[in-house]
């Protein structure tokens, strides 16, 4: 039985977005933001809330509605929120003519209050028979606020491109944001505290200067806070240019408006070739933390060829990398969400969502074993969503997975949202199921949830095993061919028998089938050495040869019935023990009177010692004249025991005896 489509919502709403953030500590909202930008275009700039309670379905909680005079939003992030109510921040440039005065407060924070909450982590599976709910809480602007250092540039464009935040803390600890310019002459990171709803100049923890021409592509922020509570407002960040990454690390308590100390460039892509025709290089697109440690990056190929993930270590050494599928030529955006481990559970997991140019949308996670002494570190593809968005998508934004806490057979299913946004005015939201790990976890514990792939339907695994099964079939077939056409069974198709080196040709091929009407080496052995035990003990009396001789006689009076072509054959291949040199024997062919006033043909075994007695003297082949050969050859031709594409040089060693030899030398004298 096929399993369950996965459960999507999509809705459309009347701008093109840009940016999106589920709430922290309630999954059924989420915040999105975009717009028209400044100008008359007819297009509002606006933040929507969404409900995402239901699988299905996708509905407005509230707008707010900012002013089109101003740029779109092209930044968001959940600051603060509790049951009642949230603060957010977003990026919005001010109208241009302040702008190009040189005031541009592009840091926003708004409130939101929430609708009375149904239910905490509820999917909507309960609540289709619920009435509206009408919203009557507030929203409004809480404040804005210039971070970025004034840009001397002409014409300023300058945005702000990436807003990050560092996860929020249980005991409400330090949190700090980091917000970086776009379009800029000199690009700019800057640090700021993040617990207040009114961030402002005097927030601001550091800034990072880049150089000439250079652009923060992205930027993530991990605590370094340890379980007991050392280390408390230390953080690290990082953050990359089109081709290099860079770490560094930020302490909240100290209030600086300057750079940070201790900026390490860790890596960087390799400049091509002084001679390569193409100059291009490969792009860094995004970022995340895995651990303080360890990041993950996506990269773009060159002109459009793929894209790829690599996990880097902040010493600078790539641990590992993994292409996505060929049909992404490049990817637009990224996230990552970590799925929190338990104290018993072996593995950490992070799942992990890219958007490709395509509109589609490639999920996999990267499996972290603890229990291996190295830190055994794995990818893990998990499904594929095609065609999600008409057009391309902006911004990608997992759900924070809270663990419920409670054991595992007494708590509903849990899952993990992924929303996407695209400038076709869509926003689309994904749920995805999560599987207790191990299964069942330990009697009366918090269960440990993983993102586990799609099973494969019935049908997709019944082909698959068919295939297989084909596959096995179709190889033990050729094996079986090619051997028996090495042991010379059936006749030569795939050609084995050149394959094979000599040695390794003569232990294998042992033949044991032979023409029609003939016996095998094995049978015919069986019987000419029975003959010869007959031959001997009808002989005893006399006692006249020794029992090996006996054998030998019998063995001979047996191979009499051969013809030439297969005493040749038998000598030629060695089956028989036919060598001159070896057994004292010779092929004889004779040509005597046969009844009706005809001649016959015929060839038989002799001992080499043996006198032909009333017979023409034989004669070996390369002793005839030329004429006897011709007449022999004639005979032979005729007998169907030779023909000329065989060759003289097969007549080698053997005796001719009989008439065609007297004729011969009569024609030869005359």
């Amino acid at each position: 039985m096929a399993p369950p489509p996965l459960p999507s919502a999509k809705i459309t709403l009347t701008y093109p977005l840009y940016a999106a953030d589920f709430d922290p500590q309630n999954s059924d909202f989420l915040l999105v933001g975009g717009g028209g930008g400044e100008g008359r275009s007819g297009v509002g700039n606006k933040i929507t809330l969404l409900n995402t309670s239901k699988k299905a379905e996708l509905s407005e909680v509230v707008d707010i509605n900012l002013s089109r005079d101003e740029d779109s939003v092209t930044s968001l992030a959940y600051a603060q929120s509790t049951e009642q109510w949230a603060t957010a921040f977003a990026g919005i440039n001010s109208p241009n003519a302040e702008h190009q005065r040189g005031k541009n407060e592009h840091l926003r924070s708004f409130l939101l209050e929430y609708p009375p909450r149904r239910k905490a982590g509820g999917d909507g599976e309960d609540s289709q028979t619920e009435k509206a709910t009408e919203y009557k809480g507030e929203t409004k602007a809480l404040g804005k606020a210039s971070l970025f250092a004034p840009s001397a540039a002409k014409t300023k464009e300058t945005f702000q491109r990436v807003l990050r935040l560092s996860k929020r803390k249980k005991n409400n600890g330090p949190r700090l944001g980091a917000v970086a310019t776009g379009l800029a002459p000199i690009g700019e990171i800057v640090f700021f505290a993040a617990d207040t709803s009114r961030p402002g100049p005097d927030d601001i923890k550091g800034r990072i200067k880049l150089e000439e021409k250079q652009e923060a592509a992205d930027v993530d922020i991990t605590g370094l806070e340890g379980d007991d509570g050392r280390e408390e407002g230390k953080f690290r960040v990082a953050y990359c240019t089109d081709y290099e990454v860079y770490v560094t690390d930020v302490d909240y308590s100290k209030k600086d408006n300057g750079t940070p100390q201790g900026i390490q460039n860790i890596h960087g892509t390799p400049h091509p070739d002084v001679f390569a025709s193409n100059k291009a290089r490969p792009k860094f697109r995004c970022l995340r933390f895995i651990t303080p440690t360890l990041l993950l990056l996506l990269q773009n190929k060159v002109n459009g060829t793929g894209a790829e993930l690599l996990l880097l270590e902040i010493s600078g050494v790539v641990t590992l990398r993994k292409s996505l599928p060929k049909k992404i030529k490049s990817a637009t955006a990224m996230a990552v969400a970590l799925l929190p481990t338990a104290s018993y559970s072996q593995i950490d997991q992070h799942a992990i969502a890219i958007a490709g140019a395509d509109t589609s949308i490639t999920v996999l996670t990267v499996d972290r074993f603890t229990s291996s002494p190295y830190g055994k570190i794995k990818f893990r593809s998990h499904s594929v969503l095609p065609s999600v968005h008409p057009t391309s998508i902006t911004s990608l934004a997992f759900s924070t997975f809270n663990p419920p806490g409670t054991p595992w057979n007494t708590t509903a299913p849990q899952y993990l949202k992924l929303a996407s946004t695209s400038i076709a005015n869509t926003c689309v939201v994904h749920t995805f199921p999560l599987t207790p790990h191990p299964s069942p976890p330990p009697k009366d514990q918090p269960a440990h949830y993983l993102l586990k792939a799609p099973v494969r339907s019935s049908v997709t695994q019944n082909t698959i095993s068919t295939l297989v099964a084909l596959l096995a079939i179709a190889i033990g077939a050729f094996f079986l061919q090619a051997f028996t056409e090495i042991r010379g069974g059936t006749p030569e198709y795939l050609g084995a028998k050149g394959w094979l080196s000599k040695p390794i040709h003569d232990w294998i091929a042992r033949p044991y089938m032979f023409e029609d009407g003939y016996l095998s080496a094995a049978s015919s052995h069986a019987k000419m050495t029975s003959e010869a035990v007959k031959t001997s003990l009808s002989a005893a009396s006399d006692a006249v040869q020794t029992p090996i001789d006996a054998v030998h006689s019998a063995t001979l009076q047996a191979q009499k019935k051969l013809g030439l072509r297969d005493l040749l054959k038998r000598r030629d291949t060695g089956s028989d023990t036919t060598d001159n040199a070896n057994d004292g024997t010779d092929i004889i062919v004779k040509h005597s009177p046969a009844e009706g006033g005809e001649t016959a043909l015929s060839a038989e075994l002799r001992d080499s010692n043996q006198l032909l007695e009333g017979e023409h003297k034989a004669t070996r082949w390369e002793e005839l004249k030329v004429q006897e050969k011709e007449t022999w050859k004639k005979r032979l031709v005729d007998a169907g025991e030779w023909t000329s594409a065989e060759g003289e040089a097969v007549l080698k060693g053997v005796f001719f005896s009989g008439l065609a030899n007297a004729v011969g030398g009569i024609v030869g004298n005359a």
